[in-house]
């Protein structure tokens, strides 16, 4: 068997392993996938590493045989190669591109060349070794060679490797990225301004007796420092053509100053906003079972505020500038955008991390998009929508809602309760507001707890200070459809049941009582459970 074909097999021994896709996948997300929490904590590892590589290596300047420093450099140079070595192998996948390269020229029946997809190979990982931070990752190794002094100054590129790791860092070098026109012109510029003086200041006052300026770079030194508008004082001009040199040079480098100031400050106030959208987002990334607000208005506002113990959950999205703002004064985390679209509700986890959408604007249209764009996104989130016409209640059960609530009906039942029932629709309503510091809250009965297979007549549910609604009962296939719909899943809702009811796993308790004593209930009923698996 010739070489050519040992290394095509063995490409496709790599291609169809999945422990090597595993360990590869495990690696990308340490060291690249911006998305995962293990790349954060290495993150911070890797900053931990270098900061205290670099003090170090200072206290070793002066305490020269202080042996922890020495055995820590060895350390943290071993952490340096393995990473490097690692971000060369997860960069592209080298099996793939020969396994490419022959199914290509089989498919064309031309002679495989191991030549040609070996050079394809290298090119591809070329591009991560001349990237600048897979240099300044080769640089920050060198200063392990003790015996080159020169080659300590490689120290510095430990710090740039704070780059990789921080991203705000990151943000700010992507604004610089965008103006690199504009400050690529201006550095030109201030650089043919310094060429230009340096040179006269040389041809003027190098020659002349006493002069401070003996070669070129004491002109080029001098031009930076005039430039800079620093002034040292220790070279200054003898001549009064010197002293015009000095002159030009001062007036250019506050014109550079201002240029250099104008052109930033712009670039911030373009990103600015994106920053902070991208601040917020790093802050859903660490959220678990969201639940999503579309549009923040009144309705919205006033749902928000009924929920606080929910605060840390909501997430607002709105396409207006002052409506955020306004969510954010008052402590919820909001984007600005459009719900509608795929990439933003991606952007939040829609897939993973939400587990409630809200379409709450007050335009059925954008209520009907959303629906179906978190549908399509994510079949088993909860979606519950606002409808503000009745004409609309049938499209939005149609583009996947699981509640629709019209406004105006509910305004108008409530508002015929009141008239035919007052003393009882006050009650009801500070039960279901929470104003009486009473709720009403569901509990589903744990397996093997101790509430499975006991007589409803033999719970006392005033010890507990709770009062006892009703019982939705029946089995479902447990599918989350199930789990959103409970009465639509072959359930049925039981008010008042009989003391002979046997309560049993998985049946829902509806219940009124004080906050604290359904939180103490439910702890009891995840204890006894425990106890019994």
């Amino acid at each position: 068997m010739t070489l050519s074909k040992r290394i095509v097999q063995l490409c496709y021994a790599l291609e169809d392993s999945p422990r090597y896709h595993r360990v590869k996948r495990f690696f990308w997300d340490l060291l690249e996938n911006p998305e995962s929490r293990r790349r954060r904590v290495f993150d911070l590892f890797m900053i931990a590493v270098v900061l205290a590589s670099i003090f170090l290596l200072l206290y070793t300047v002066e305490h020269p045989h202080f042996a922890i420093a020495y055995r820590f450099e060895k350390i943290a140079v071993t952490i340096f190669v393995v990473e490097y070595l690692l971000r060369f192998w997860v960069h592209s996948d080298a099996h793939r591109i020969v396994i490419d390269a022959y199914e290509q020229a089989e498919f064309l029946n031309l002679p495989f060349s191991l030549r040609r997809a070996l050079a394809a190979v290298a090119r591809k990982k070329w591009e991560y070794v001349r990237s600048p931070m897979a240099i300044i990752d080769l640089l920050a190794i060198m200063p392990t060679y003790r015996p080159v002094r020169l080659v300590r100054i490689f120290l510095l590129f430990r710090l740039f490797k704070l780059f990789r790791y921080t991203r705000s860092i990151n943000q700010l070098t992507g604004i610089l990225r965008e103006k690199r026109f504009e400050l690529t012109t201006l550095a030109i510029f201030a650089g043919f301004v310094i060429f230009a003086a340096s040179t006269a200041i040389y041809m003027f006052e190098s020659d002349l007796p006493g002069a401070d300026i003996d070669t070129f770079f004491d002109a080029l030194y001098w031009s930076l420092v005039t430039i800079s508008t620093v002034g040292y004082g220790d070279i200054t001009p003898h001549t009064q053509e010197g002293r015009v040199i000095a002159l030009v040079l001062i007036v250019s480098g506050l014109g550079v100053a201002a240029f250099a100031t104008s052109i930033l400050v712009s670039a911030f106030s373009e990103r600015f906003r994106e920053m902070r959208q991208q601040h917020t987002l790093f802050a859903v990334e660490k959220m678990r079972h969201a639940i999503v607000v579309c549009g923040y208005g009144r309705v919205s506002e006033s749902v928000l505020q009924k929920m606080p113990d929910e605060r840390a959950r909501f997430i607002v999205i709105d396409s207006d500038e002052q409506r955020v703002a306004l969510a954010k004064t008052q402590g919820f985390l909001a984007l600005e955008g459009d719900a509608r679209e795929n990439d933003l509700l991606e952007r939040v986890g829609i897939r993973q991390r939400v587990d409630t959408v809200l379409c709450l604007t007050n335009d059925d249209v954008t209520n009907v998009f959303v629906t179906l764009t978190a549908r399509a996104l994510n079949p088993q989130v909860r979606i519950i929508t606002r409808a503000n016409n009745k004409e609309s209640v049938r499209k939005l059960r149609l583009a996947g809602a699981d509640h629709v609530l019209s406004i105006y009906e509910i305004v108008g039942l409530m508002a015929a309760n009141y008239v035919g029932q007052p003393v009882a629709f006050d009650a009801l309503h500070g039960f279901l507001s929470g104003e009486k510091g009473v709720e009403i809250e569901a509990v589903v009965i744990p397996e093997g707890s101790f509430l499975d297979g006991v007589r409803l007549g033999d719970v006392d549910f005033l010890r507990y200070r709770l009062i006892l609604f009703g019982i939705i009962v029946g089995s479902t296939d447990g599918t989350m459809a199930a789990e959103r719909h409970p009465l639509r899943a072959g359930r049925h809702f039981q008010f008042n049941p009989p003391p002979g009811t046997v309560l049993q796993r998985d049946q829902i308790l509806i219940l009124l009582g004080h906050r604290l004593s359904i939180l103490h209930l439910k702890e009891l009923l995840e204890q006894s459970a425990l106890k019994a698996a």
